[in-house]
């Protein structure tokens, strides 16, 4: 469990001070920086689904040395990722041996998608740590049977009321980071399915899901309500599928292939004894269920994104040295000079983390542009620092849409001392993500009284037939191109910077 974890670590270290924040990571980080009363209110009208990672960011960034800066806000997720590759570890160890888990564990500490989210200032990390935490709990509460005598024991003491009691606590928390780590039941109920488990088993599963459904059930309707935020998704197809395959095994082809060869491997003993919970029967629910629920799902309403199921990635690594054990045991066993090498070898083992490293330098260039500026869809930081460049105290500003106000949020820095001339309320204090702003009337008439005007704005803003839904941004866009010229740009990811003038009299720009 440790080399996995230490690993992770790593990996997740290296580079975490990339640059600028994104725009989901520049809203964990405005949040969490609010008083508790302040985002209890802003849970009641949006991103209710990350209220308890905004709270206990509002901890980490409360007692983070000096000012908080990004890495403060992304040492939470590597910490997590790297527990989850510890997990992982002992997933494998637990039900096959512990070679299968330091091979799995390993896994998936240098999976690009794995570090891509252990340095997001997001919850999904976490939510991956909670979730595979829950299924070790899960199968040592369901009798999984181990190595040795300690499987024994477990198999015996499995489905007690006090194990079911701590898989549904964690379980729930889980959920609680983000509901839709709900789904891993499925993966559990398919696990107990495989095996064949006796009622009992059942009944105590049954009664643990039950109460983490019931404690979900005030999110889940709240998060309803603000299904509005979802409407930029769109159904995933085939191709979706395709490519999330490709990012639980790896984007490049030599490691994807050999590793989808080892996962169907892994399947050869997905049933075993009634009532005995195998490594094959754990992980292909975890790694498949979860995924496919969402995406059928989203078919009607679209939830899906892959990050949302990050959890379930940790079944493929776990199949995949489940199959890369049965390839050990059959070398082992044809090994021609007697009994020096057997299937539990250490030079055995030694090879498959040496595969391992091989499979890590032919994604070593994935990882590392992961960690270059402007990697993520968009870089605030990026746009701060322009703005702080051109901006003095005193100008005029407008955002385009609303939510381009997230960049002076995350860094205030840059729009010190600035008007934002659309702005009625900040956003603490009206319970909102970016601020309340004014009505169109009103931002009319502050219009009037400025010659120029800087305007932060999203580049889909600037398409001809773009028409925003909202009067005021419809008012922000007619007044720009209709009494104001264009005279300078700076165009950053999907960002652009902005100045308008007002025309001289006579129809002379300014």
């Amino acid at each position: 469990m440790a080399v996995p974890a230490a690993v992770m670590l790593a990996v997740g270290l290296w580079g975490l001070h990339r640059g600028g924040m994104w725009r989901d990571e520049a809203v964990t980080y405005q949040v969490a920086r609010r008083t508790v009363p302040q985002i209890w209110r802003l849970l009641h009208g949006v991103d209710a689904v990350h209220g308890l990672y905004y709270l206990l960011m509002h901890v980490v960034l409360a007692v983070a040395p000096g000012r908080p800066g990004e890495v403060d806000l992304r040492l939470p997720s590597v910490c997590a990722a790297a527990v989850t590759a510890g997990l992982v570890a002992a997933l494998g160890t637990h039900l096959a041996r512990p070679r299968v888990g330091l091979w799995a564990g390993l896994m998936y500490a240098v999976t690009p998608l794995v570090g891509h989210y252990a340095q997001e200032g997001r919850s999904y990390a976490l939510v991956a740590a909670g979730a595979t935490g829950a299924t070790l709990l899960f199968v040592r509460a369901a009798g999984g049977a181990g190595t040795g005598t300690e499987g024994e024991t477990a198999g015996q003491a499995g489905g007690g009321r006090r194990a079911w009691w701590w898989y549904g606590a964690v379980l729930g928390v889980t959920c609680w980071l983000h509901e839709f780590a709900v789904l891993l039941l499925l993966a559990h109920a398919g696990t107990l399915a495989l095996a064949r488990s006796p009622g009992r088993v059942w009944r105590g599963w049954g009664c643990a899901a039950g109460g983490v459904a019931l404690t979900l059930v005030p999110l889940a309707v709240v998060s309803h309500a603000q299904s509005a935020q979802l409407a930029w998704l769109w159904e995933p197809d085939l191709e979706t599928a395709q490519a999330l395959l490709r990012q639980y095994l790896g984007p490049t082809d030599g490691v994807y292939w050999a590793c989808l060869a080892l996962g169907l491997l892994g399947l050869t003993r997905l049933v075993g004894r009634r009532g005995e919970v195998t490594l094959a029967a754990v992980a292909l629910p975890l790694a498949v269920l979860p995924p496919v629920a969402l995406m059928l799902a989203s078919q009607l309403t679209p939830l899906y994104v892959d990050r949302y199921v990050l959890y379930a990635l940790t079944g493929a690594p776990l199949l995949v040295a489940l199959g890369a054990d049965r390839v050990a045991g059959v070398l082992g066993r044809l090994w021609p000079y007697g009994t020096a090498t057997t299937p539990r070898s250490p030079a055995l083992t030694v090879a498959g983390v040496l595969a391992l490293v091989l499979a890590f330098t032919h994604q070593v260039p994935l990882l590392r542009h992961d960690r270059v500026p402007g990697t993520r869809p968009d870089d605030l930081g990026a746009v701060a620092e322009a703005a702080a460049r051109v901006l003095r105290p005193g100008d005029p500003v407008l955002y385009l849409p609303a939510h381009a106000r997230g960049t002076e949020l995350a860094y205030p820095a840059g729009f010190k001392g600035t008007r934002d001339l659309a702005l009625a309320e900040p956003a603490p204090e009206s319970g909102t993500l970016y601020g309340g702003e004014v009505a169109a009337a009103t931002l009319r008439r502050r219009l009037a009284g400025v010659d120029e005007v800087w305007a932060v704005m999203e580049k889909y803003a600037l398409v001809s037939g773009y028409r925003p839904r909202l009067a005021t941004e419809r008012a922000k866009l007619a007044v720009l191109n209709q009494q104001f010229v264009l005279r300078e740009e700076m165009v950053i990811d999907r960002m652009a910077l902005r100045l308008y003038v007002r025309p001289i009299r006579g129809g002379r720009p300014g």
